[in-house]
Order: structure tokens, then C-alpha cells, then sequence
């Protein structure tokens, strides 16, 4: 039965874009990560929660399936250590420290420079699809939580992919900054105010 007033846990994305950079094409995008007091008090207690950041590309084809061009997956540890009474966010052996669990949040909801593909990958002028997506990954988590997670539905965190159309353009294949992006669904939800910077 829900608790009246209780907070709901979401994920939203908006504001996906692709751009060229020097080794390829890098990805640009905005999330609301909204956690509720289950999550919030598991990672005060030193649960460790691992966000995936999923990234598709794909080519339609009128005879066949559509051809899937790249998929990416980054993933980010979001934990606590009471020693120093800090919260720190992981990408590999790259971290960061913040004092309060808003600071590390605004920096998970704020996504630049991700590489995604090679711009050997993609034609110019040809039309693609592209689609992203943030989840709670329960499967990096203790066994001794998964079988409870997996049946709480406070644990099920994924937002809805986002999907736009992306068109690279000469420019952009010849390493400058032109592409044609555009959204094929509006933004989901209005994304809290993010700042910051995830790797």
C-alpha cells in the first residue's frame, strides 16, 4: 500500500544531443534522478547503487531489422563513506567527493562528452535513430540485496529512453561541429536544475 506523501523514485532524461568531436562523435545529455527514502537511507548505510547510462544508435531499414550502428554502456557508483562523511561518485578509477547526497545527484544528472561511436560508424546525410537511457542496475549490487530489490518495487529505476533522429552532416564527418539532430519525442518531465560535471 503506498505511504500518502511519500516520495516516488524517477529517473526522466531530456536534452539529448550528438556532436562531433576530435576521436568521434560525444553525447550530451540532461537526467532527473529523484531517489526515494528506501534508496536514500540504503546508500547512508553503505549500500553502493550503480547507475548505467545506456546509449543505442540504429539505422532503419525497409527489406530487414534495423541495423543497430553502436550501443555504449557507461556505469556510475554512487556510495558513502561514513569515515569522511561523504558521498562519492565512481566511473572506473576516476572519482569524486561531495558533502551532501544533492551534490553528488546533480553531478550524476548532468552528462557531457561521453564518446559513443567513431565517425567512421555513420554516413553523412544518411538519417539515424538514436535513443538513451539511465537505470539503476541492481544486477552490480550484493546478492544479499538483489533478491529483495528485485522484488521492491522502491528499487525499480530506469527512465524511458529518449529518442531523437540524428543526421551527420559533412561538416561533421570532416571533424567540424555540423549535425542535424531532431527530437522524436518531446522531454518526458521537466529535469531539476543540474550542474556539474560526470565522466
Amino acid at each position: 500500500m503506498a505511504v500518502p506523501g511519500a516520495q516516488a523514485a524517477d529517473i526522466s532524461a531530456r536534452n539529448p544531443l550528438l556532436s562531433a568531436g576530435e576521436d568521434g562523435y560525444v553525447l550530451a545529455a540532461d537526467f532527473s534522478v529523484n531517489l526515494n527514502a528506501r534508496l536514500e537511507d540504503a546508500v547512508a548505510k553503505g549500500v553502493a547503487l550503480y547507475f548505467v547510462v545506456d546509449f543505442e544508435l540504429t539505422r532503419s531499414r525497409w527489406y530487414w531489422l534495423d541495423e543497430q550502428v553502436a550501443s555504449r554502456s557507461q556505469s556510475l557508483q554512487l556510495s558513502y563513506h561514513a569515515l569522511t562523511r561523504q558521498y562519492r561518485l565512481s566511473s572506473g578509477a576516476l572519482h569524486q567527493n561531495f558533502a551532501s547526497l544533492d551534490d553528488a545527484l546533480r553531478i550524476l544528472s548532468r552528462l557531457r562528452n561521453w564518446l559513443v561511436f567513431d565517425k567512421s560508424a555513420v554516413t553523412a546525410d544518411q538519417t539515424y535513430l538514436a535513443a538513451v537511457r539511465m537505470r539503476l542496475d541492481l544486477s552490480q549490487m550484493p546478492k544479499t540485496f538483489q533478491v529483495n530489490a528485485l522484488a521492491n518495487r522502491d528499487w525499480n529505476l530506469s527512465s524511458e529512453w529518449a529518442r531523437w533522429t540524428f543526421t551527420p552532416s559533412d561538416s561533421a564527418q570532416a571533424g567540424g561541429t555540423g549535425t542535424q539532430v531532431v527530437p522524436v519525442v518531446p522531454p518526458m518531465l521537466p529535469a531539476a536544475a543540474v550542474a556539474g560535471e560526470a565522466k
